[in-house]
């Protein structure tokens, strides 16, 4: 084993871009995954899937192939209802039907006191975000699930993301959002404590296919070992962009693994 990957403990892993695309699993990655699990490092899921409920998710998962359980799935989707229910959000969401699933026992009535805001293609349109405008300046919160800038669509082309429209919401109402999903560090915290190495994030490595909202963040403020895969989002330089060289990029998961295990 490489000495950088000695010390691993543990595993934390993207899902959309780094273990599949849409309803495509990326080369080898269920192989991987097993693979993986036999040597002990445990594994968990970090996601900024926003689109459809954990359950749903869980579903796809298993549909695709792969072994796991919904305990090890962390989605900024849950850290955003576990903020909400802190801290008694009455919240507008901006959110796909699959996903508002997941917050049918969170009161929804106006007055709102917090807008939410997730990836929702068929949701970000004039109408809402002018609705997310009128309460954040009624003195609503802003709550971003995550701001990425674009994500990986089935056919492989780049396809604007949440990060945009929050930054617009923050512009328009010169109000600060609070993230709750990747890059922030709370929300590796919860893996990592679900993992039993919370005080040791060190031994730990992080996996996805965006240098920024993947691997950036709370991922380098915790000194996670930090690997890029080049599925998914992407694209050539991005390596790059990494503010503190990365420990590694793969052309795929499955690469990532068999360097872990050699």
């Amino acid at each position: 084993m490489p000495s950088r990957f000695a010390s691993i403990k543990g595993v934390l892993l993207d899902l959309s871009g780094t273990l599949h695309i849409d309803n495509a699993v990326t080369p080898r990655a269920v192989e991987a995954l097993k693979l993986l699990r036999k040597t002990g490092i445990k594994v968990r899921f970090v996601t900024n899937s926003t689109k459809t409920s954990d359950e749903r998710l869980h579903a796809k998962l298993s549909k695709l192939g792969f072994e796991l359980s919904p305990s090890e799935i962390f989605t900024s989707l849950s850290a955003a209802k576990r903020l909400v229910q802190q801290h008694n959000y009455r919240p507008l969401l901006i959110l796909e039907d699959e996903a508002l699933e997941q917050f049918t026992d969170i009161s929804q009535d106006e007055p709102y006191n917090a807008v939410v805001i997730g990836l929702a293609p068929s949701k970000l349109d004039y109408r809402n975000m002018n609705r997310a405008f009128t309460a954040l300046l009624g003195g609503a919160d802003l709550v971003g699930i995550h701001r990425a800038k674009y994500y990986a669509s089935a056919e492989g082309q780049l396809s604007l993301g949440p990060g945009g429209f929050i930054a617009a919401l923050e512009f328009a109402a010169d109000k600060k959002a609070v993230l709750v999903g990747k890059p922030a560090r709370a929300f590796y915290e919860l893996a990592l404590a679900d993992m039993g190495l919370l005080e040791s994030p060190e031994s730990v490595a992080m996996v996805g296919d965006d240098v920024l909202a993947d691997l950036g963040g709370g991922a380098l403020e915790l000194g996670l070992l930090r690997a890029l895969v080049k599925t998914g989002k992407y694209r050539e330089g991005d390596e790059s962009k990494a503010e503190v060289p990365l420990a590694g990029t793969y052309n795929t998961f499955a690469d990532f693994v068999d360097a872990v295990v050699s």
